[in-house]
């Protein structure tokens, strides 16, 4: 039961959201975005997305990978700037 009780206190202080905290993230899918249209064999794979030529002509299993790198990459950045008193 001790180890519970600390466990529950070790949970680390999170920044809520601001429109900072979403500029950081949009910057960071975007960068994420033009890093894999550079470097993907095939980034126009099926299936396509509704309009394609606002992506660059990324199809849609292209998109979905650049943005969840990116997210990974922002939830970095995000938690990475709040500890450094930026954010």
């Amino acid at each position: 039961m001790l180890h519970l009780t600390i466990l529950a206190t070790a949970v680390p202080h999170t920044v809520t959201w601001s429109p900072a905290v979403g500029i950081v993230m949009i910057i960071c899918n975007v960068i994420a975005i033009a890093l894999g249209k550079m470097t993907m064999a095939t980034p126009s794979a099926q299936p396509e997305l509704m309009m394609p030529e606002y992506f660059g002509g990324m199809g849609f299993p292209a998109l979905l990978a650049t943005t969840s790198l990116g997210h990974i990459i922002g939830f970095g950045a995000i938690l990475g700037l709040a500890n450094m008193g930026i954010l």
